[in-house]
């Protein structure tokens, strides 16, 4: 598209689900961006859906999902001070595999 770069609040480049469709649309041209925005929801469906059955994911070259469990604690109410109870919880973990780090270690030392 011709809209500037997105921007995290740290000031570093951010791609969106729909800049990641157009991309896609625009490598793939024998699929619309209706099949392409389709197809990238789709994906992100069913790795969520499997995330919250308890399900390990795994890509090769790319990384692996899985869930870390959060033990209960007593966190603090940054405003008050006061000791607030927190649940034990299980959150969604991202490990990149060997190719993926290297890719991007490489990507940066040439400064991109």
């Amino acid at each position: 598209g011709n809209r500037r770069p997105n921007k995290n609040e740290r000031g570093k480049r951010l791609m969106t689900k729909s800049e990641l469709v157009e991309l896609i649309a625009s490598k793939q041209t024998q699929l619309s961006v209706k099949d392409v925005e389709l197809a990238v929801k789709t994906i992100i469906e069913h790795m969520s859906q499997s995330l919250a059955d308890g399900q390990r994911i795994e890509i090769r070259g790319f990384g692996s999902f899985s869930l870390h469990h959060r033990a209960a604690r007593t966190g603090r109410n940054p405003k008050t001070g006061e000791a607030v109870q927190l649940p034990a919880k299980y959150v969604p973990h991202f490990k990149p595999g060997k190719e993926l780090r290297e890719q991007v270690n490489d990507s940066l030392k040439k400064g991109l």
